[in-house]
């Protein structure tokens, strides 16, 4: 089906409020959470209305005033229509809502619905339907015009003469849809039918078969469609315009004009903004209504909302205002309250209308008297300017929405003037430079022009691009040439990748390939994953999914938001199928590059000096390189760290421009560094300047807290580990304790023990080894970390049992606590909420052996 136009539609909702319509029927619906379903009963009137309340606060939400509605209902009591009024009959029909833009009062109206006690005829209210809306359009034959039937077809309907109704709905291009409750469709069909449903059923079929526009669909299946995100074609206005080609009042014999139509191709489109509303305050009247309403012993109490508006207003500040207010003792950062207040009675309110417009340059502001600057003479109008090769477009660089350049659709000549620009383009594979003024004296844009052939007609394609002012190049260092300050090429250097990581890299992007990620196609090959077509802004779509849904649904608590649709989230995760084939390459780059997850640090203020308490994942910044004999005869290691860290923040406080930069590349080793001696005295020239360095004879100043050793020094952590080999037990619950590293955590901790049982004199640590592992376990199988230590655990008995130089007397005391210390199973994993792929029998066996 074409593009529609954008508003424009006239759509008649004939709603089927009969007996059999108050039939109660299971529901499922989202749960109190919004995810677990649950039952609710509800009649197949409320069901089946949820559609045409859909329908209708979509037209609410696009927001045009062309966009129409109106609802018919047939099984009433009373009869009301225009065809009833002027010859009789059509009976048990009635206009319920007239054609009008639909707003609030029109869904209230629709939930209000109850079924009647008499049956109505569909046919009636269809032939009803058609003449009330060719009335209300009259001569608009650029309208569209939809008519929906909502019924459960469980009534007699006379269906004589019913072709000169196809004939009519055919001739007006009326477009039919038939919702029908437990009408059978492709995926289900339903066995317990009546016979006059069967045939009123069918009836609806061969009804479609004969319009142009018409469908059938099970209830079930098109409130479920009506929830799938959908990118809704329409029809832009075209703006009529002129394409010129040389100087048409310089050199008119040598230039040429042609009649063009511009519509818009693309349309940006937003989430729907919301309203601010807040609680008004009650005037005297609606006290005394609330004073009254307290008599009566009511317990409801009646809040009153009001939306709020932006408003503006202008001040000045005067000029001769006293800098010397009192200040607050803070630092002088914030006013006291009678300065505040001081100030405020010196400001004096301006009126719009006195004020000019300025334009911010630098440091002051240009005054527009007018409003705006003097607008170029620029003529309306699309001139072209120049031709270029295709191949050198930067579509990168292309800006807003593109438009269509069409010929005049009412004269030929023009037609094929820009025809032949088109074919010329195309068979010269250029593109063309075009400036585009939609007004006399309008801003200018300059764009792209681009050849685009549809099967009849040809066009051009218009895209903004940007001017030279509006490119900004940055420039900044090479990523693969790396110049030391000897001005030397580097060629190792934690900044650079090695080969290995080159490889690691590239395998990962050929295994993440999504070209063949997708489902298989009839030949059997697996098509690409990934559509644009199909992806879906989730931010606009859940938006308008929350706000229809709380329109339709009487109370939001017992009918909370469903979640999204599958087709709005399914790109949001990588396929299974790309991550299956990945895991290796994942692997090799987490190896390569030595990926690991740094631990948040969170800045310790102290009470009296306020400098950033040191962290024991801190670089130490100068005394690691330092000799024993640069600190003073009185200083131990602790206390140098102090000063040390207590004048390079006193540095970075006074002289910002002698910081330290180190590397953070993809390797921290300190064998991708310069030579230590020469890094040690520039680093010692950075930050302990001589002009910041204390003299040999000053006092230390007074510490904050004590200067005993701090037993979290020197815990023997391997780079790029969180766990240390000192007090590896403490380690580990302390990351634990932090909660966002338990991966890392568990991983190191099982280093660690894998590395002290195969060192010399590891006989020593064997029941602390023991006791971490024990603890290990636990937190693998409380945090679901079970293949972890799965793992872990058949590396450890390698280690000990066939790798050189191994330590069969540390596996022999693991073996002896038997079970607790053995693989963990399903049922173990089952009960903590986890999953594993060994069985008990196999855990047994794996001790034993």
């Amino acid at each position: 089906m074409p593009a529609e136009r954008a508003g424009y539609t006239v759509t008649m909702f004939l709603v089927d409020i009969s007996p059999s319509m108050g039939k109660t029927r299971p529901v499922s619906v989202a749960g109190p959470d919004g995810k677990n379903a649950q039952t609710i009963e509800m009649t197949n009137l409320e069901w089946s209305l949820q559609y045409a309340m859909l329908k209708i606060q979509e037209m609410i939400f696009n927001g045009r005033k062309t966009d129409k509605c109106g609802v018919i209902l047939f099984g009433s009591k009373e009869t009301n229509n225009i065809i009833n009024e002027e010859n009789g009959g059509y009976e048990n029909v009635s206009e319920y809502i007239p054609v009008a833009h639909p707003n609030a009062a029109t869904l209230a109206k629709l939930q209000a619905l109850e079924p009647s006690t008499v049956a109505g005829d569909p046919i009636d209210a269809l032939i009803v339907a058609i003449e009330t809306q060719d009335r209300f359009l009259g001569n608009k034959k650029t309208w569209t015009r939809k008519i929906c039937i909502l019924t459960d077809g469980e009534n007699l309907m006379e269906v004589e003469d019913w072709e000169a109704t196809v004939a009519k709905m055919n001739a007006l291009g009326i477009q039919l849809t038939v919702v029908g409750v437990d009408f059978d469709d492709k995926s289900r069909q339903y066995e317990d039918k009546s016979d006059i449903k069967r045939v009123n059923e069918a009836f609806y079929q061969g009804l479609e078969a004969k319009l142009e526009h018409g469908a059938v669909g099970n209830c079930d299946h098109v409130l479920s469609e009506i929830a799938l995100p959908d990118v809704r074609e329409v029809k832009s206005t075209m703006t009529g315009n002129v394409l010129r080609i040389g100087d048409t009042e310089g050199r008119p014999n040598e230039a040429v004009e042609i009649m063009i139509k511009t519509s818009k191709a693309t349309a940006l489109a937003r989430p729907k903004g919301f309203k601010k509303f807040a609680r008004r305050k009650r005037t005297a009247e609606e006290e005394v209504e609330a004073a009254e309403r307290m008599d009566e012993d009511e317990a409801e109490d009646i809040m009153t909302f009001a939306q709020l508006h932006m408003r503006s207003e202008y001040y000045l500040e005067d000029d001769k205002a006293d800098a010397s207010a009192p200040r607050s003792a803070n630092g002088g950062a914030d006013d006291d309250a009678e300065a505040q207040a001081e100030r405020d009675k010196r400001l004096v309110k301006v009126e719009k209308e006195e004020l000019v417009r300025g334009y911010k340059y630098g440091a002051s502001f240009v005054p527009a008297p007018d409003g705006e600057f003097p607008k170029l003479p620029v003529r309306k109008g699309m001139d072209l300017c120049g031709f270029f090769p295709n191949k050198y477009f930067r579509r990168e660089l292309a800006m807003g929405e593109v438009y269509y350049v069409w010929a005049d659709p009412a004269s030929p000549m023009q037609q094929v003037a820009l025809s032949s620009i088109v074919q010329a383009m195309e068979n010269e594979h250029v593109l063309a430079i075009a400036r585009w003024i939609k007004t006399d004296k309008g801003e200018p844009r300059m764009g792209v022009l681009a050849p685009y052939a549809f099967e009849e007609i040809d066009c051009l394609l218009w895209v903004q691009m940007p001017f030279a002012d509006d490119v900004r190049n940055f420039t900044f260092a090479s990523l693969q040439t790396l110049i030391n300050k000897k001005g030397e090429v580097v060629k190792e250097h934690p900044y650079l990748p090695t080969d290995k990581q080159l490889d690691a890299m590239a395998d990962f992007v050929d295994a993440m390939d999504l070209m063949d990620a997708g489902e298989k196609d009839e030949e059997g090959y697996r098509k690409q994953w990934f559509d644009t077509r199909d992806s879906y802004n989730p931010a606009i779509h859940r938006t308008k999914q929350a706000l229809f849904h709380a329109a339709i649904v009487q109370d939001i608590n017992t009918h909370p938001l469903p979640p999204p649709h599958e087709e709005l989230t399914k790109y949001f995760d990588p396929p299974r199928r790309v991550l299956k084939r990945a895991r290796s390459a994942i692997q090799e780059c987490k190896r390569s590059f030595n990926v690991r997850k740094v631990p948040k640090k969170v800045a310790r203020v102290r009470k009296d000096e306020h400098v950033r308490a040191h962290d024991e994942d801190d670089e130490t910044i100068l005394l690691d390189r330092q000799g024993p004999g640069r600190a003073g005869p009185s200083q131990s290691p602790t206390q140098s760290r102090v000063l040390a860290q207590s004048q390079s923040h006193s540095q970075r406080q006074t002289s910002p421009m002698h910081t330290q930069k180190k590397p953070s590349g993809n390797d921290s080793d300190s064998s991708h560094t310069e030579p230590e001696d020469e890094e040690e005295d520039e680093e010692e020239e950075l930050l302990l300047d001589a002009k910041h360095r204390p003299e040999p004879t000053a006092p230390l100043p007074t510490p904050a807290r004590s200067l005993s050793p701090d037993p979290r020094i020197g815990r023997n952590r391997e780079p790029g580990r969180i766990i240390g080999f000192t007090y590896p037990l403490a380690d580990f619950r302390k990351n634990i304790a932090q909660g966002d590293v338990i991966t890392k955590a568990v991983e190191d901790l099982g280093y660690v023990i894998k590395e002290v049982t195969i060192r010399p004199f590891s006989s020593r640590r064997h029941g602390e080894m023991v006791k971490c592992m024990h603890e290990l376990r636990k937190v693998s199988l409380e945090e679901d970390e079970i293949d972890a230590w799965n793992d872990f655990i058949r590396e450890l008995k390698d280690t000990c049992l066939k790798s050189k130089p191994g330590n069969k007397e540390f596996w022999d005391d693991v073996r002896s606590f038997g079970r607790p210390l053995s693989l963990i199973s399903q049922p173990e994993a089952r009960k903590a909420g986890g999953k594993s792929t060994i069985s008990e029998s196999e855990a047994q066996k794996f001790i034993q052996d």
